[in-house]
């Protein structure tokens, strides 16, 4: 029971289709491009057929990957394995990845399918995209729930229509370790062609057992995981890839298996995609969260100082999370500051640092003590912002228990400053009013506001997140500063410049037309 466990990392797809966390092209090209440097091993870009945004978005993925597999997920349909087809030829390793539901209650309620039309189905749908492309992926939707019997009948035939690679996904979270191991032993041993195909896992986490279910069917055969950075994904997310990288990693003693994931990329990818989705990774959260490598307890404190292994069995170092140091402040030079950067894994342009410096010189006149995490908000803020086509540019808020509150904001909206003093419910309500104002949206509603502190004391940086909806789009915006207004200020701006690109029209139309 040894092997390399090949990583699919889905992130651009079922990633994104978390709430709020759609991403525009060059997003997905900044992530894609992180996605390698950390290792994967096959990169699912999106589903094609599902808008023209998403067709491009692969295609550009496809094109710019240097080393690994770019996979688009398609129906059990001609259309829409044709257009997976488009996106993905020019890839130097393409995949397309097929699927159709086998349990009795999708087949009924969902499809409306016969069990033999099922099987039809997957006879054509995977004989067509092998016709088209040499490395076809077939996933049984909702295998979890699905009679083994006609499971295996599935995997048969999908295996013999040229499927190289089968994945029986837990759709919805139903499965526990003990019964998904199982599943996989089963399947294995009784369908005749299953040496012909790669195994694959897809789990999702609605009962938090994603991770776990994941590693028990390694052990029992799976040699392809499918996982999200952040454990991003639909309803409560998906397997965790940075935590499932490195329990193989530290555990090999049990599960003596590897990848090609690059543990000090982790860090980076995690910050990357929270930044860039609007999904903040909670404290707690293993491997990446702010807690993951902190001691509180004097007792462990005291360990650490003897040996950081009494309670760590990990580095923070060998995921890419360094140490939280206080060793920048006022008084230090641009070339201090190019160097932290360089050792949090940035490289930005000429005009990004020189932005990024003055951000930091402004904090550090209102901080006393800069973290590491400052300079994480603070990069990330100004490096996400640098394309908005709507910018804040000042913000002055009057506010106090008499009342009324008012906010005076200027936006530069496609290079145009405009200003707007508005009257409201508290300061955050007379701040969103003017950006309203300034840039007319009547019909988006908000749906989320959520202020929490980057590093410890009074003067800690602010990060808010907000969430906006119109017409069933949702989009995730956050921004961060020492000043929690004009954080709020920042967010809601992001969050409405993504609507904006969703819309498909430019601000400066919003404006002219409200």
């Amino acid at each position: 029971m040894t092997g390399r466990i090949r990583i699919f990392d889905t992130t651009l797809r079922d990633g994104e289709q978390s709430p709020g966390c759609s991403m525009n092209l060059e997003e997905k090209l900044r992530v894609a491009a992180q996605l390698e440097a950390l290792g994967v091993d096959i990169i699912e870009a999106g589903f094609a057929i599902a808008s023209e945004g998403d067709f491009a978005a692969i295609r550009e993925v496809a094109r710019q990957c240097e080393r690994a597999t770019v996979a688009s997920l398609a129906r059990a349909s001609i259309g829409d394995i044709d257009r997976a087809w488009a996106a993905v030829k020019g890839a130097r390793s393409p995949r397309i990845h097929t699927f159709i539901a086998t349990s009795p209650l999708h087949m009924r309620v969902k499809l409306n399918l016969s069990p033999e039309a099922v099987l039809d189905a997957i006879q054509g749908s995977v004989a067509h995209a092998r016709n088209l492309c040499p490395d076809v992926e077939w996933s049984a939707e909702d295998a979890t729930r699905t009679d083994p019997d006609f499971l295996c009948r599935a995997v048969e035939i999908a295996i013999r229509a040229g499927a190289t690679t089968i994945n029986l996904p837990d759709t919805v979270g139903y499965a526990t370790p003990e019964t998904y191991g199982a599943m996989f032993r089963d399947i294995i041993s009784r369908v005749p062609n299953a040496g012909e195909a790669v195994f694959s896992t897809h789990c999702h986490n609605d009962l938090g057992l994603a991770v776990a279910n994941t590693l028990a069917a390694i052990m029992a055969g799976a040699r392809q995981v499918e996982a999200t950075v952040n454990g991003i994904g639909e309803r409560a997310g998906n397997a965790a890839v940075e935590e499932i990288a490195m329990a193989l990693h530290v555990r090999r003693d049990v599960m003596p298996f590897t990848t090609g994931v690059n543990a000090g990329e982790i860090t980076r990818a995690s910050r990357m995609v929270s930044g860039i989705t609007g999904m903040a990774v909670q404290a707690n959260k293993a491997i990446v969260g702010a807690n993951a490598f902190a001691h509180e307890s004097g007792i462990h404190q005291d360990g650490m100082i003897k040996d950081a292994s009494t309670y760590e069995i990990m580095t923070p170092a060998s995921v890419g999370q360094g140490a939280t140091n206080l060793i920048l402040g006022k008084h230090s030079g641009r070339a201090a500051f190019r160097q932290k950067l360089d050792e949090l894994g940035y490289a930005l342009s000429d005009n990004e640092f020189g932005d990024a410096f003055k951000r930091f010189k402004d904090l550090a006149d209102a901080k006393k003590a800069i973290w590491d995490e400052d300079i994480v908000a603070l990069v990330d803020d100004e490096v996400l912002r640098g394309h908005d086509a709507i910018k804040v540019v000042e913000v002055e808020v009057y506010c106090g228990s008499t009342g009324p509150q008012r906010a005076i904001l200027t936006l530069s909206v496609d290079g145009v400053e405009t200003t707007a003093a508005v009257r409201g419910n508290g300061p955050v309500d007379a701040l969103f009013a003017a950006i309203r104002k300034i840039v007319p949206h009547d019909a988006a509603t908000l749906q989320l506001y959520q202020v929490h502190a980057v590093t410890q004391g009074t003067d800690a940086q602010a990060e808010v997140s907000v969430m906006l909806a119109e017409a069933g789009r949702t989009v995730r915006g956050t921004g961060a500063d020492v000043d929690t207004l004009v954080a709020s200020a920042r967010a809601y701006v992001n969050a409405l410049n993504k609507l904006m690109v969703k819309r498909g029209r430019s601000a400066l139309g919003e404006m002219a037309t409200g």
